[in-house]
């Protein structure tokens, strides 16, 4: 890993009475002159290879750059892995009130819950202390949205998640070698992509067990909704879409009332239709119950999946170290009258939690360790996946993508150079790096990208660059027809005693529709049941919610 250039700015309290004390960026990098411990609680991939022989979750080149750089030593109290096992341990460990003093949560109803038990740091005036200016210039990218869902009754109680807005735009993912193998078209619309699944099947192009459609595993979602609004690897989101249906979004309907958009017409039509694809056998067998989204994508053995820009490179890795040809493309799936619909996410869905029992100098060394990320993550070697960085939690500036995306076209033409990004602290905070690394990856013509114009030779900056240029590409070159936000992505004081049963209800009613396990018929009498059991109650409390 590379030093980043100004690191060690000074100590938090300084040695030397005479030495005024650190203020600003100086502070917010600062060393700490004695070591400080921060006890953690981490999510872990248990697919993820990359650490080193030797390494460890607790003792890795991530940790041991905090503690030489920082004088932060990381401990790690417990970890747990990815959905539901994660999900379990935090809800626990609220529950039990004993929270380590670091934790990252992934769902906003966790920080709700730990701060109405009073178990969060106040963070109000620590964070204007100590936070770094590009974190607070990524935090007011958002016009005080992410400010609000870090707070809790008027106090900053949280470090909120900043992704890029096309974290939440879905797209179909397609096997772009296997379509010109059989010299068939992008499909673009729902009945094109049940006639191109069924000729993936029919041809084997997976082998015997070709799977036509991907779909969710039980860690993942058949939609997002407003509590988890993005990045939802093998959902079905861009299959509503193009139904003009938002399943798990309030809805504004225009005259004053709102709508909860798993009850809509459209998405009872879009439930029947994907329970006829499973049914012919298009969509994954496993649907709902396979242990990760990701391995029939990377076994090569299906040929369409849904999901954002990330989830062909990033996502799919050992895709193409199994198959150098792999041409994974990205494209927007439209409805039968040609608009591409989508639903938009909020500010961000993770939260680092700092415990109300954490020391001041931990909280303030969670602090550092956040702006330490943020400025520092273009340095580090990505051969070792970020996600071992203790509490990574990702801010970057809402329209990031598609910069990138616009500016990587500029420097590969030669329109621009990669010195031109070397701006320090920039918003857009792995411009610069990216840029002097593009041209090694991404090999001419630039007009029409595919894998073969990509260097897999550093696979982490190939990841990136395919992501960005590959994935990225609709939402940065194609016009939405129509954006969908949810009235609220925050939970109702309702919802925080009868949620919990009302999305039970619905996940369970809706994979049983896909599955054929239930009748279409079922839906209206969840609808009904939905409606009865708080449903109604915390539709008014939202109808409010748009009032104000």
């Amino acid at each position: 890993m590379k030093a980043p250039s100004n690191a060690n700015a000074g100590s938090n309290s300084g040695t030397d009475s005479n030495t005024p004390p650190l203020t600003g960026d100086d502070l917010a990098f600062s060393k700490f002159p004695k070591p400080v411990d921060v006890h953690i609680g981490m999510v872990v991939d248990p697919t993820d290879k990359t650490l080193p022989e030797g390494d460890s979750v607790g003792n890795n080149q991530y940790t041991r750059y905090l503690k030489d750089k920082y004088n932060i030593n990381v401990i790690v109290d417990w970890t747990a892995a990815t959905g539901n096992d994660f999900k379990q341990k935090v809800s626990l460990t609220i529950a039990s009130g004993k929270l380590p003093d670091g934790m990252v949560v992934d769902d906003r109803s966790f920080m709700t819950k730990a701060a109405s038990s009073g178990l969060l740091y106040d963070i109000t005036d620590l964070f204007q202390q100590y936070s770094s200016s590009q974190v607070k210039d990524i935090m007011n990218s958002t016009e005080g949205r992410a400010m609000e869902n870090a707070s809790y009754k008027g106090k900053m109680v949280s470090l909120p998640n900043i992704t890029v807005d096309t974290d939440g735009v879905h797209v179909m993912w397609i096997r772009k070698d296997w379509l010109d193998k059989l010299n068939l078209p992008v499909p673009k619309t729902l009945a094109d992509i049940e006639k191109t699944a069924q000729a993936f099947i029919d041809n084997k192009m997976g082998g015997d067990k070709t799977i036509g459609i991907v779909g969710p595993s039980k860690n993942t979602f058949p939609y997002s909704t407003f509590l988890v609004s993005s990045n939802n690897m093998g959902g079905f989101d861009p299959v509503f879409g193009a139904n003009d249906a938002y399943p798990g979004y309030w809805l504004d309907n225009g005259d004053g009332t709102v709508s909860y958009g798993t009850l809509s017409d459209n998405t009872k039509k879009t439930l029947a239709q994907l329970a006829g694809w499973y049914k012919k056998g298009l969509i994954d067998p496993e649907v709902g119950t396979r242990d990760n989204v990701g391995d029939p994508i990377n076994a090569n053995q299906s040929g369409i999946f849904f999901g954002p820009w990330w989830n062909g490179g990033y996502g799919n890795g050992d895709s193409f170290k199994n198959d150098p040809t792999a041409n994974w493309q990205a494209y927007p799936v439209y409805s039968d009258d040609n608009k591409w619909n989508v639903h938009m996410k909020t500010t961000g869905s993770t939260y680092t939690l700092i415990s109300k029992n954490a020391k001041p100098d931990v909280a303030k060394a969670i602090l550092i360790m956040n702006n330490a990320l943020v400025r520092d993550e273009a340095t580090f070697d990505l051969s070792v996946s970020v996600g071992w960085y203790p509490l990574r939690n990702v801010m970057a500036a809402a329209n990031e993508t598609e910069y990138e995306y616009t500016e990587l076209l500029k420097v590969l033409k030669g329109e621009t150079k990669p010195e031109d990004y070397n701006k320090p602290n920039s918003l857009y905070k792995l411009m610069y790096s990216d840029a002097t690394k593009v041209q090694n990856v991404v090999k001419p013509p630039y007009d029409d990208l595919s894998v073969s114009n990509f260097n897999t030779a550093n696979f982490g900056d190939f990841q990136r660059m395919y992501s960005l240029l590959i994935g990225d590409r609709p939402f940065a070159t194609t016009p939405i027809d129509k954006k969908v936000y949810s009235v609220t992505y925050n939970q109702t004081p309702t919802m925080e005693t009868k949620w919990a049963n009302l999305k039970k209800m619905e996940d369970e009613t809706v994979l049983k529709i896909i599955l054929g396990q239930a009748s279409i018929d079922s839906f209206d009498k969840f609808v009904k049941d939905w409606k009865a059991q708080g449903g109604d109650e915390i539709t008014k409390e939202v109808a409010e919610l748009l009032k104000k």
